[in-house]
């Protein structure tokens, strides 16, 4: 059996992930492909427990060290008890998140180095990396006005201005540094071309170009 194709989409808050993401999926679908929809940190029983301690807000502080390495946590159950046996069977998986989070938010808005990110992501998943990223791409000012028209901010996204720049300008240095799989699409541009977009990575994906 063929293995399944393992997407990530990626970005800053406000950045349509979730509209772009179904869009993404009902393409592969059309295309006859199954698809398994995940999250992170998430995706599992286990994995959301920990989503809970990472991401509700507190009066124990959360250290940095502590917020990665449950990041990664969350990532063993996810590629271990959902991701990967999907990719086996043959299913397309598509992952809100992956470890270039871990990279802009843990790396480049925490400050923590990415030798140590990189280290980490060896160990814990290998060679399970996506076959594509797509980096949805909007200026930080762009992007929390439109996070700021939905739900309270969890634990992360109340962080100020200064440290989504440094996760953005971590995000676009990691498509620059692998641009065999990590695709910009920009998002201030109207949907339907940011649609458009989508659908032709997947189908040069799927082999329908």
């Amino acid at each position: 059996m063929e293995r399944g194709k393992f997407i990530s989409v990626e970005g800053i808050e406000g950045v349509g992930k979730s509209t772009n993401i179904e869009v993404l999926v009902r393409r592969i679908e059309a295309a006859g492909y199954e698809v398994l929809t995940t999250h992170e940190p998430g995706g599992t029983p286990y994995a959301k427990d920990i989503r809970d301690i990472l991401l509700n807000r507190s009066d124990e502080p959360v250290p940095e060290i502590a917020e990665l390495l449950l990041m990664f946590a969350a990532r063993s159950f996810n590629v271990n008890n959902a991701i990967v046996p999907a990719l086996e069977a043959g299913t397309w998986v598509v992952c809100d998140r992956f470890t270039d989070s871990s990279r802009a938010y843990q790396g480049g808005g925490r400050g923590i180095p990415l030798e140590i990110i990189d280290s980490i992501a060896g160990w814990v998943h290998g060679d399970a990396w996506p076959d594509l990223t797509i980096l949805l791409d909007a200026p930080v000012e762009i992007g929390m006005a439109r996070a700021g028209t939905r739900s309270e901010p969890d634990r992360i996204e109340q962080e100020r201005h200064d440290f989504f720049q440094r996760v953005r300008e971590c995000y676009l240095q990691i498509a620059a540094r692998e641009p065999g799989r990590v695709v910009v699409i920009d998002t201030t541009r109207p949907l339907g071309e940011v649609r458009a977009d989508i659908a032709a990575l997947v189908d040069r994906l799927t082999g329908n170009v």
